[in-house]
């Protein structure tokens, strides 16, 4: 017998009350398990989430994409796992969003009334050092030097073995290196 998605999906429906209303002593069973993996997820968001106070967005951001691609769960009995790979995915997908970068327009500069000409002209060389490379060089550095990842974390999100990521960087920081010294 072939244990496709139609019947996972109908034993998930089931299970969480989908098809059908159950009775109260089911409905209160399963209102139990709901809060217990609400409770795991919030543990699993904020684990990975760097501001804790996107982990409930996260938990949110996975209960959507769990109730839209229900049909891939082939067993019920791994919701919970399921739930968490979900949880710790839309986790990290904040936080990417969360690191973009936003083009600065160089006036923006000029206006900060805290800092002096010399602090100003440094982040205008700066800009420009960094608009001279490449877009994967400039969020290289930008992740290591600006935001303080380490290598190791870098090498993670961008799936790439360290050794690589350090590489990088060095050649990187060598090339910025000679621009400025010419």
């Amino acid at each position: 017998m072939d244990n496709g998605p139609e019947q996972g999906q109908s034993q998930v429906d089931a299970e969480v009350g989908v098809s059908g209303s159950p009775d109260p002593l089911i409905s209160g069973m399963l209102e139990g398990k709901l809060l217990q993996l609400y409770n795991e997820m919030i543990a699993v968001a904020r684990s990975n989430v760097y501001n804790k106070s996107d982990a409930q967005d996260a938990v949110q951001e996975a209960w959507v994409r769990m109730l839209a691609n229900r049909g891939s769960l082939r067993e019920a009995d791994k919701l919970n796992a399921w739930a968490k790979v979900i949880t710790a995915n839309a986790a990290r997908s904040i936080n990417l969003r969360a690191k973009r970068i936003y083009p600065v327009d160089a006036s923006e500069f000029a206006d900060n009334a805290g800092t002096s000409r010399d602090e100003q002209a440094i982040m205008l060389e700066i800009r420009e050092l960094l608009e001279s490379v490449d877009p994967r060089t400039r969020a290289l550095l930008l992740y290591k030097f600006y935001f303080g990842y380490k290598d190791q974390e870098i090498a993670e999100a961008w799936k790439l073995p360290v050794g690589t990521i350090k590489a990088r960087i060095h050649r990187a920081k060598r090339r910025l290196q000679q621009w400025m010294s010419n």
